[in-house]
């Protein structure tokens, strides 16, 4: 795909068409506005366009001629159906507008939300490079398993990218939880195998003696209890892919074997001479250090180097805090989805989900998701409903501080798609390490400046107006933080 993506803005309303290209900028997202009456145009003239965002268009009927006429210009491209959460959906929705919504890449509520529509663009972005490397349409939800803005995370998805599509051997390194194997599925389901076998097999699960029969089968008769022949998981994975975890725990003895497969790309069955081709790619994964089992000479270094042509490093949750409320909001979303229950999570809650170390790492934040959700069914769990390793022992804010502490909760609150539920939050806790209040305060003033202003279009006195403020404090502290604004006699 050309670079940089650009994402086409399709709303009716000039005013809002400029609102949604400044937040567009404000994500740092190249965007393209039109109108209902023009986009074909536009579409038409650009080759870097990966993504329609589909807002207004006056009625059904137009809304209906706009999504088919996308659809008939380009049949894998995203389309975002922007939503108004106000409105009375679905009891007031047309027909038309429910099969929009239903045959959308996804939908996009409003008002926007900073993670929410930078996580439904990366999605996007992401389902139309594969689609322009393959030809062919994938499931949406193969792009939803790596939630997380952090650097660490958006790392891990540009390596994924540069290598899915090559046939080199991929190793992840990782602590348990951290999503491994999220990432093999992944490789598979982005690189040209896509339509063979994924084939994974637990190398640390298996008795060193039965490993080898599991990887490359037997014939009849080869050893006690082979009273017929059976196909390994290289021949189940044949032309796809196998991915081999926990090969820290692989014994010498299958080192060797594997390190021939490696090499010559042939195997034999147990109990026979006759060599088989492996037409397979190898991901592997391991949470133990393969350097240091080198040293103690538990691992084959010719066998390490076999593997780590492509090393990709899963981060541990405690070093992507930031995504917490995001993994928060996916996980509930998944079980909701599974049919088995729902929870919501206070402000003071989810803070107190932050300053926990996750030795166990995103399956272990999923575990306390699912134990939550038995525990209060479609109830609000706040800091006090958590179990008690997950509250952490700190200075708790005092009653006049929890006004200016609640300002800081609802910056995180808007950050995590408004997942919790204002009424239900009390008095939230300092972080651990304590904050520089003031430079916090100043922090939070400028975004919120700097949101209402994008919202109105940059008219400063419709943002004074939603800022509560009068108009000249409103300027006095433009200049103060150096924002530029627009003339306000040339906006409407």
């Amino acid at each position: 795909m050309s670079n940089p993506s650009t994402v086409l803005v399709i709303e009716e309303d000039s005013q809002k068409r400029q609102i949604y290209k400044s937040v567009l900028e404000f994500v740092e997202q190249e965007g393209r506005i039109t109108d209902c009456r023009h986009w074909k145009e536009t579409l038409t003239q650009s080759n870097t366009i990966s993504a329609i965002i589909l807002g207004d268009c006056g009625s059904d009927e137009t809304l209906l001629k706009v999504f088919n006429g996308v659809r008939e210009v380009d049949t894998a491209l995203p389309i975002i159906r922007l939503v108004d959460k106000n409105n009375k959906i679905p009891k007031n929705q047309s027909e038309i507008e429910a099969s929009v919504q239903s045959n959308s890449f996804m939908k996009l509520e409003l008002p926007l939300k900073y993670a929410q529509l930078t996580e439904v663009l990366h999605q996007a972005t992401v389902f139309s490079a594969s689609k322009e490397k393959t030809g062919e349409t994938r499931s949406a939800e193969l792009f939803r398993s790596l939630v997380g803005n952090s650097r660490s995370v958006r790392n891990v998805r540009e390596m994924m990218g540069q290598v899915a599509d090559s046939e080199a051997t991929v190793l992840i390194l990782g602590e348990s939880g951290t999503g491994k194997e999220v990432v093999a599925r992944n490789l598979h389901y982005n690189s040209n195998r896509r339509n063979k076998p994924f084939v994974p097999v637990n190398c640390g699960a298996i008795p060193a003696d039965l490993l080898e029969s599991e990887l490359f089968g037997h014939e009849k008769g080869a050893f006690t209890g082979a009273i017929s022949a059976r196909q390994g998981r290289f021949e189940l994975a044949e032309g796809g892919t196998l991915f081999l975890d926990e090969i820290g725990d692989m014994s010498l003895h299958m080192q060797v074997k594997m390190l021939r497969v490696l090499q010559e790309r042939t195997y034999e069955r147990v109990g026979s001479n006759k060599s088989m081709k492996a037409d397979v790619r190898i991901v592997a994964a391991t949470h133990r250090n393969l350097e240091q089992l080198i040293k103690e000479g538990r691992f084959r270094e010719d066998l390490f180097y076999r593997l780590n042509v492509f090393p990709i490093e899963m981060p541990p949750l405690y070093e992507r805090l930031d995504d917490i409320p995001l993994l928060i909001n996916e996980l509930i979303a998944r079980m909701e989805a599974e049919k088995r229950g729902s929870v919501r999570l206070t402000p003071a809650a989810v803070m107190a989900l932050c300053q926990y170390r996750w030795p166990g790492n995103v399956r272990e934040l999923a575990n306390l998701i699912e134990r939550l959700i038995i525990m209060y069914p479609y109830g609000v769990v706040d800091f006090a409903d958590l179990p008690e390793k997950f509250r952490p022992k700190g200075k708790v804010v005092m009653a006049d501080e929890v006004a200016e502490e609640k300002a800081f909760v609802a910056e995180d609150y808007a950050v995590s798609n408004m997942l919790f539920d204002d009424q239900a939050a009390e008095s939230p806790r300092l972080p651990s390490e304590g904050i520089d209040l003031k430079e916090h305060l100043s922090n939070l003033e400028f975004n919120l400046i700097k949101q209402a202003l994008d919202d109105a279009g940059g008219v400063v006195a419709h943002a004074a107006k939603r800022l509560k403020m009068r108009r000249t404090t409103l300027v006095e502290k433009l200049r103060k933080y150096g924002l530029q604004r627009q003339s306000e006699s040339s906006v409407l």
